[in-house]
């Protein structure tokens, strides 16, 4: 197996699930459209105090990242598991822990990247400057994959389970707290005048810790599913 076969496979695998959710706009703007809604309803509903739109934003921008993530979560391996097409990638000769990783690095492309783009602007729905836009834009560009990656691990344990969704929920979200709150704390602490790099630095170890770990859990979990 050359690196050239391999760096092939996962572009293949990445531009496949793209142009998947291409054809399936509808299944993809769900999350983004989600994320629009929770985060615009917020200020609609608690009034035009900037103070407390202030207050509250990190954590309702955050949480409202962290379930649209979650609603994608149901689809990431279910197509591929009716069509047939997770038993390909099992049987051919690359490792599955790196098809693994492309295929959530598209899911992260679909519905996590989007969120990224779009928080500052919707950020400026509770009156937060452009510095703080930064910091929030940084903490989700490092959480947002740190999100798919575990998520990927509940989306594989479950597939082809009946109520799946629910049970990625159980799983998933004791593991997204860690995340959910050194981002939303990033934030909050920049805002307070407290440095960032602490919050960051922590997320950032998430991140590695599961670019590591969560696809060699994911292949293993897909494996035992299509037993």
């Amino acid at each position: 197996m050359t690196q050239l076969g391999l760096t092939d496979a996962v572009r293949d695998v990445i531009r496949r699930d793209l142009l998947v959710a291409l054809r399936r706009r509808a299944d993809a703007l769900t999350t983004v459209v989600f994320f629009v809604i929770v985060t615009s309803l917020f200020p609609l509903g608690i009034g035009p105090e900037p103070a407390v739109l202030r207050m509250i934003a990190p954590g309702v921008l955050w949480v409202a990242a962290l379930l649209s993530c979650l609603l994608s979560l149901g689809r990431l391996f279910t197509t591929d598991y009716v069509d047939g097409v997770l038993e390909q990638l099992v049987l051919v000769p690359q490792p599955l822990t790196v098809l693994v990783g492309a295929k959530v690095a598209a899911h992260w492309l679909i519905s996590g990247l989007p969120i990224v783009l779009l928080a500052p602007v919707l950020g400026l729905q509770y009156g937060l400057g452009g510095d703080v836009l930064g910091v929030l834009t940084l903490s989700l560009l490092l959480g947002t994959p740190t999100l798919s990656l575990i998520g990927a691990i509940g989306a594989a344990l479950t597939l082809g389970v009946r109520g799946s969704h629910v049970l990625i929920a159980l799983l998933v979200l004791p593991l997204f707290i860690p995340v959910l709150i050194f981002g939303a704390g990033a934030v909050t602490s920049y805002i307070a005048g407290i440095g960032v790099e602490a919050n960051l630095s922590l997320l950032g170890a998430c991140l590695m810790l599961a670019v590591v770990l969560a696809p060699w859990a994911t292949a293993a979990a897909l494996r035992i599913a299509l037993e």
